[in-house]
């Protein structure tokens, strides 16, 4: 299973490690994914979502259905 939100999208990231001599190497830069259980009151039912800490974030300040309209997305 890949490393990505299914809500925002956001995935890992490739860049670079810099040296003290200014070598530079590539690297990952890892997306902060959770797998989570969240319950849908108008749907009266649990789903199991990946999602970054970013979009957890969000959720809880606005709302889970709110910010599915605000996204888009459907669960």
């Amino acid at each position: 299973m890949s490393r990505r939100c299914q809500l925002t999208g956001k995935q890992n990231n490739v860049a670079n490690n810099v040296s003290h001599s200014k070598r530079r190497t590539k690297r990952l830069q890892k997306a902060n994914i959770i797998s989570k259980r969240m319950f849908i009151p108008s749907q009266n039912r649990w789903v199991r979502v990946r999602l970054s800490t970013a979009a957890l974030r969000s959720i809880e300040k606005v709302g889970l259905e709110e910010y599915l309209k605000k996204v888009g997305a459907v669960l």
